[in-house]
């Protein structure tokens, strides 16, 4: 049987409690620069969690900016890789926090991202295989952010490639997965069909020609198609005009049932 402190904290990673996810990541403001102005920093993180998101991702130190207030519907997940856009190697990632820091803060899970096929891989891999032991001894979800990423990929959404690297992430202990989704789409059924644990697709770039988001809510429909459990996407999400509405509909195809049930209370 599954430790309960580690069955609690996962069945915080979907609010619906059926097993998909709806994860917004918020650590670009180490990799490439402010999210959104101090300012709107509570307006955002209310509009994601009112919206309908299972979990924040987020850096340690940004915690401080958080009203805890705003996650008692929310998980949290705490990043503990980092990696800025101005290094020699964009590639290259390093821990900066453990498990230990992300409980003191109260987070239900952590990620760890790898880049497989980059300069700094093993260190990278060893990195992730680290935190799952860490993971292990403290009862903690681990979400690997694992991507075909560098000098030795020819393709990042090659899905032969995609499905070596998700394997990779469930092999070394972690929990969940997110990577890119493949190209063409339809065979990201492969990928998913070939891992063990729970697959996440990223949301990709910002979309200039999709500002109401209908394509991304086509896309997460396809995603689900094709076996993920569920997407994480944080940018599209952040520089959307409309943060809360994109996330309703959103949450709405990843939790049907909730999104009905929801519908009767209000009748």
């Amino acid at each position: 049987m599954a430790d309960p402190g580690k069955a609690f904290r996962t069945r915080r990673l979907s609010r619906a409690g059926d097993g998909r996810h709806l994860f917004v990541p918020l650590d670009h403001s180490v990799s490439d620069g402010p999210v959104v102005p101090n300012e709107e920093w509570d307006e955002l993180i209310r509009s994601v969690v009112l919206g309908g998101a299972d979990a924040i991702i987020v850096h340690k130190g940004r915690m401080r900016a958080i009203d805890p207030a705003l996650l008692e519907d929310c998980a949290l997940v705490v990043h503990l890789s980092a990696g800025t856009s101005h290094a020699a190697d964009q590639h290259a990632k390093v821990l900066v926090g453990d498990v230990e820091d992300a409980l003191r803060l109260g987070a239900d899970a952590v990620s760890v991202h790898v880049n497989v096929g980059s300069d700094t891989e093993a260190k990278q891999l060893a990195d992730l295989g680290t935190v799952a032991s860490q993971c292990q001894v403290w009862n903690v979800p681990l979400i690997a952010m694992a991507y075909a990423r560098g000098p030795r990929m020819e393709s990042s959404f090659d899905p032969t490639v995609l499905s070596h690297v998700v394997n990779i992430a469930a092999d070394l202990g972690a929990d969940i997965v997110k990577t890119s989704m493949a190209l063409p789409a339809e065979r990201m059924a492969e990928v998913t069909a070939s891992c063990p644990i729970p697959v996440l697709v990223a949301g990709g770039p910002a979309a200039d020609t999709d500002p109401d988001g209908s394509g991304l809510v086509d896309y997460a429909r396809t995603a689900l198609d094709a076996g993920c459990a569920g997407l994480a996407v944080g940018r599209r999400i952040f520089t959307s005009p409309t943060p809360r509405s994109l996330m309703n509909k959103l949450a709405a195809v990843l939790h049907p049932a909730q999104a009905a049930a929801q519908l009767l209370e209000t009748a």
